[in-house]
């Protein structure tokens, strides 16, 4: 399995200016290629590649032709998937307009999708562009190999004990400071079913609910989420130049916060069960667009729920544990009851109660949901060697 380990990078006053040329020049060759497959309409990366590389050789001489080569790929990604979302939005739009013809209701605006630029592109190096050293790292730059002293964390070094090989780097400038993400290998941890199963309901109020009875996450979580945001209101409706040097500060605290969250409560839930569990969750692929909210603080929280990096958080730990993480279909699994299996939307009283009209079975509505997860039995899913996440959607 892989994991990314971040090194905060110690450059000299001289290295930092060839780091930020260098990123430059990078993101320069990004937004160009972008800019050719989008107004081409082209995505695949050897045709970027024919129409772009030898331009960009000429107009960035000093550029490693490997770094190139990684801007030109980074930009076939971006422009595939900005091509795809375009594709998929004026679908929507088309179907958004004839539902508010039909029921006399304004018609909603279009949200074009835009060409992917970027005004500091984070470099990609593959195994030939950079090479680490016992405390350094060597990175291919405008003006050749730099070699730059890292600073080494306890948790990295444990890691890099483990590891078994180096994949890709990313160099990344935020805030005025240089990281390397490195990507290492580390031997994977064989999955032996033992036959349990645990299903885990995430939701809003409770991050993740199991069905052995286990409710993950802090009460005063969601009071520190309300306070932030309106913190960051209050301070944007005031607009002086205090409130915007505040607002700078804060600046990605919320979401620093959001992810070590999901950090403890994916940590927690697979240290609750044995190796060798299966854990079951919900495919919540394309839930936004699925599922209505009628007021603003509803449709607020469904947009910040991050879902897809707590099932990506969830599996690599699981995996790290030797469990597997499989996604089933979540249709039903809040309505139907888990003891006699009844399936009604009026079974469901409230956000937290849950009782069957069947059979008068009463429960948290949370808790009702994951029993029923865990009772599925993904068809057309099977389970790898490793462990980990099998339903790749999720990711």
């Amino acid at each position: 399995m892989q994991r990314t380990i971040r090194f905060p990078l110690l450059p000299t006053h001289e290295q930092q200016l060839v780091l930020l040329d260098t990123l430059h020049q990078y993101t320069a060759c990004f937004n160009k290629v972008a800019a050719f497959g989008w107004e081409k309409g082209v995505k695949n990366s050897i045709e970027l590649h024919k129409g772009t590389y030898y331009p960009l050789r000429e107009n960035f001489p000093t550029l490693p032709s490997q770094l190139v080569i990684s801007a030109r790929m980074k930009a076939a990604e971006a422009v595939k998937s900005a091509l795809t979302w375009k594709k998929k939005r004026a679908k929507e739009h088309a179907s958004k307009v004839a539902k508010a013809l039909a029921h006399k209701k304004p018609v909603p605006k279009f949200k074009p999708v835009h060409c992917p630029h970027s005004s500091m592109m984070t470099i990609r190096y593959d195994k030939r562009s950079y090479t680490i050293h016992e405390d350094c790292v060597s990175l291919a730059t405008i003006q050749g190999r730099q070699v730059i002293e890292l600073h080494f964390y306890t948790y990295a070094l444990r890691l890099l004990q483990q590891c078994t090989g180096f994949d890709s780097a990313d160099l990344v400038y935020r805030r005025g400071r240089f990281w390397l993400h490195l990507v290492v290998t580390l031997p994977d941890v064989k999955y032996i079913p033992n036959g349990e199963s645990i299903g885990a309901d995430f939701g809003i109020t409770h991050p993740i609910v199991a069905s052995n009875n286990l409710f993950f996450g802090q009460r005063h979580w969601k009071g520190t989420e309300r306070r932030y945001f309106r913190l960051r209101r209050a301070l944007q409706s005031k607009g002086t130049k205090s409130a915007k040097r505040h607002l700078k500060k804060l600046s990605g605290r919320m979401a620093r916060f959001r992810t070590d969250c999901d950090h403890v409560v994916s940590r927690k839930l697979v240290q609750s069960v044995v190796p060798g569990t299966t854990i079951v969750i919900e495919d919540l692929t394309d839930i936004r667009s699925t599922i209505k909210q009628s007021t603003k603080p509803q449709r607020r929280a469904m947009h910040q729920w991050s879902f897809r990096r707590l099932a990506a958080l969830l599996a690599y730990k699981a995996a790290a544990h030797g469990c597997a993480v499989v996604g089933v279909d979540p249709r039903h699994t809040s309505q139907a009851c888990s003891r006699c299996g009844n399936v009604h939307s009026s079974n469901r009283l409230s956000r937290s109660h849950f009782k069957c009209h069947n059979c008068g079975f009463e429960l948290h509505a949370d808790l009702n949901a994951s029993r029923n997860l865990a009772r599925k039995q993904p068809a057309s899913l099977g389970i790898s060697e490793a462990g980990g996440l099998l339903s790749t959607s999720l990711l």
